[in-house]
């Protein structure tokens, strides 16, 4: 039987179309249509044996497209009322121009050479001096949200998944030789108010020596209220979910780390990421996780807002990451926080389109939907106060 002769379909224009749209709901929603148009203009086809027509061969190209696009799109979304939270349409992520290299190649092995009661040493070098170690709360499971709008935990982890790197905003001296014994003292004053609150899990000091301060099987009181997500989901005051490493430094000082305390810390993030299997999307600098919830601004901490050598510590430049805080819960910034990191941070600009994209998705107004993302914040936050003070009281 002859095969009827077709209008060939310009398929470099559809294509064309479907690759401007960012989004892949709205893009599947547009091939749909189309499809659904040429169905109605065509009717059915007869069928042909060994070939496809050129419409056929767009046809293929386009279910094909489709279909990828589907098992992105999860089942039984809905749209947003006025009374429920809109369901995210898919999982938040990076966007493709600020991928970042590095990310998910696996941390070096790092090993234990050697241990005594004040001294353990490493593989990579790294000396790690015990005198000022403390126990504090131990580090029992806490629990990890959905990067989608619900506010119930999706399921609990148990060991660190990521660092926090501080400064300890702590008076410095000039990293001179005539300094030298005032350095000492400064450095050693340090380690005793530290311990005593069970600041952070690490000290590097000015001469680049690691003290490990809390236990790493213990929580360290360093991040308060904090906000970070990864593939798995978003991390909610990272105090049991990451660890803690402070440089002896102060925000703003004319020398804020030394080189010695940059090596020291390369080495003991080795040793971290290969001991917990840590992505290196998990380092992170305290401004960039820190939140306010009473005015739903970021950055309640600023170090760290800038200048942090992700490179020199074998780090991807992380200041390109999008801040989970303002795509997942709303957080915004004002012209004080800009003032403080400088040069502003790519993932600020793909955390604001993200949000905007989500928004007009749903439908709705970026204020609106703002207002929604920050009343799942606040849900999140009552849960997280019940289950710190079940952690606190061993319960």
């Amino acid at each position: 039987m002859e095969v009827p002769s077709r209008k060939p379909t310009h398929a470099p224009w559809l294509d064309l179309r479907a690759h401007k749209i960012i989004d892949p709901v709205e893009r599947l929603r547009f091939l749909r249509q189309e499809m659904q148009g040429l169905e109605a203009e065509e009717g059915p086809r007869p069928r042909e044996r060994f070939r496809l027509p050129e419409r056929g061969l767009l046809y293929a190209g386009v279910v094909c497209v489709m279909g990828v696009l589907a098992a992105l799109w999860p089942s039984g979304t809905t749209q947003a009322s006025v009374g429920n939270p809109p369901t995210r349409k898919a999982a938040p992520k990076t966007p493709p121009d600020l991928d970042r290299a590095g990310l998910a190649k696996p941390a070096a092995k790092v090993w234990q050479v050697d241990r005594s009661e004040s001294l353990e040493t490493y593989s990579n070098g790294l000396r790690i001096d015990l005198t000022f170690r403390v126990s504090h709360h131990a580090r029992d499971r806490y629990p990890v949200f959905p990067l989608n709008g619900s506010s119930t935990a999706v399921r609990y982890g148990t060991a660190p998944v990521g660092i926090v790197f501080h400064t300890t905003e702590s008076q410095v001296a000039p990293f001179d030789e005539d300094q030298n014994q005032r350095l000492k003292r400064l450095g050693r004053n340090l380690l005793e108010v530290i311990r005593q609150n069970r600041s952070y899990h690490y000290i590097i000091d000015r001469f680049g020596r690691v003290y490990r301060v809390v236990e790493e099987s213990d929580i360290a009181n360093h991040s308060g209220n904090s906000v970070w997500a990864d593939a798995s989901g978003i991390y909610v005051n990272l105090n049991s979910s990451f660890l803690a490493v402070a440089f002896e430094a102060q925000t703003g000082a004319t020398e804020e780390v030394t080189a010695a305390q940059v090596a020291a810390a390369r080495m003991l993030t080795e040793m971290l990421r290969s001991r917990y299997s840590i992505s290196a999307a998990d380092c992170v600098t305290h401004a960039q996780v820190s939140v306010n919830p009473d005015n739903m601004h970021i950055g309640a901490h600023t170090d760290w807002a800038s200048a942090f050598p992700f490179a020199a510590l074998g780090l991807p430049d992380n200041y390109s990451a999008p801040p989970a805080s303002l795509y997942a819960f709303g957080f915004e910034y004002d012209s004080a926080f800009l003032n403080r990191i400088g040069e502003r941070w790519k993932g600020l600009n793909a955390a604001d389109s993200q949000m905007a994209a989500e928004a007009g998705s749903e439908g709705l107004p970026v204020a609106r939907y703002r207002g929604i993302l920050q009343h799942r914040y606040k849900d999140i936050l009552g849960t997280m106060k019940i289950w710190e003070q079940q952690a606190e009281g061993g319960g």
